[in-house]
């Protein structure tokens, strides 16, 4: 099927237009991004993500309601895969100082009704464990067993057959689960995950990847300089940086601004942008490969006319192939669930801008370029 057959129109002479809605899109993420600034995920600033699954579908807003001041500061609390799961993140890497000690009675009161009256002592704690020593080596199994089958993270000090110690993990994810068992209690669930990123490995993470965003563009910079001259390369990789900043903008604009839609930054938005970076150069390099061709046909005529041309020649090809991914991206977005919204977010505007910016950026700087410096570009 083919659109825009006998499409003619300037769009080299809607540059300056466009200069100006790219220069404006540009100064108000920057400004945003200087008074607002950024809300990184637990990837990039550590903290504690739990994910659990109860037996019947729970309602987000109680869950919320009943965690929100247990001690932990800022929760995040969304629903995860469906009515059945939460996700709840904390920036708490520890129980606080002051919640440990309920903890450990928590953890006691299980070992008593499990074990009443058993002989128990703690030996060691640290700040998310705590250690017990028992009588004998097969009551320490048998209560290793139970505050397993309990959903406690418990364990044997050692391998040693006289060992008589277990350790027991005091973590963030017990503490919910206390709270939540006494608040909720017609609706059973398990703790899926826990995933703890301390503050050190989050800044790791985040150095790379600015770096391997940073080294892909210099990538495609070198390989396009190869496969068509430098100018097309410089202008296709400004385009790109055009995208990813135009995008990440957007990020620190509507945050918090749509129900709904949580646009941290953390990992899955990194590999949002990667995925968004490919897309954007592959449909760059469709509209260059067509320039290149008709300066091979049409050597006297203005370069201005050509990239019209050309332009217009892949239109066809550039709104089919948008518009279907668009479609699949926004029924991501609507009905992907929480998880991935933020994914399809950066997707969906992300592919509206790169498309505008093989248009409307890439080719109009190679034509600055040919005019500015008078050169006539040959290949």
């Amino acid at each position: 099927m083919r659109i825009f057959e006998n499409l003619n129109y300037d769009f080299i002479g809607k540059k300056n237009i466009a200069y100006i809605l790219s220069i404006g899109f540009f100064l108000l993420g920057i400004i945003s991004a200087l008074i607002r600034g950024f809300e990184f995920g637990i990837d990039f600033k550590g903290g504690t993500e739990i994910v659990l699954q109860f037996d019947n579908a729970v309602d987000i807003g109680t869950v919320r309601n009943d965690v929100e001041n247990i001690g932990l500061g800022n929760m995040e609390v969304k629903t995860f895969g469906g009515e059945t799961g939460v996700m709840i993140r904390t920036e708490e890497q520890v129980i606080p100082t002051n919640i440990f000690p309920v903890v450990v009675k928590y953890i006691d009161s299980e070992i008593d009704k499990k074990f009443p009256g058993l002989a128990k002592q703690i030996v060691d704690s640290t700040a998310n464990s705590v250690t017990y020593e028992f009588t004998n080596k097969d009551t320490t199994d048998d209560v290793i067993d139970a505050l397993f089958e309990a959903g406690f993270q418990s364990g044997r000090v050692s391998e040693e057959p006289d060992n008589n110690r277990m350790v027991v993990r005091a973590g963030i994810a017990d503490w919910i689960k206390e709270n939540l068992s006494q608040k909720i209690q017609n609706n059973n669930f398990i703790v899926l995950k826990e995933d703890i990123v301390g503050p050190k490995i989050g800044e790791e993470l985040k150095r790379d990847a600015v770096l391997a965003i940073f080294f892909a563009l210099i990538v495609i910079l070198v390989y396009l300089g190869f496969r068509f001259k430098f100018i097309f390369a410089f202008g296709a990789v400004t385009a790109l940086f055009h995208d990813t900043l135009i995008t990440l903008g957007l990020f620190s604009l509507l945050y918090g601004m749509i129900p709904g839609l949580n646009l941290e930054i953390d990992i899955t938005i990194v590999a949002a942008f990667m995925t968004l970076i490919g897309y954007s150069i592959n449909d760059t390099v469709i509209v260059f490969d067509r320039i290149r061709e008709n300066i091979k046909i049409h050597k006297t005529k203005p370069i201005n006319e050509i990239i019209n041309t050309s332009i217009s020649q892949t239109m066809s090809r550039t709104v089919l192939t948008g518009g279907t991914t668009l479609m699949t991206v926004f029924v991501l977005l609507i009905f992907g669930g929480e998880v991935l919204r933020a994914f399809a977010f950066t997707l969906f505007f992300g592919i509206i801008i790169g498309t505008y910016s093989s248009i409307f950026v890439a080719s109009a700087l190679v034509y600055e370029y040919a005019i500015k410096y008078k050169k006539k570009l040959e290949f």
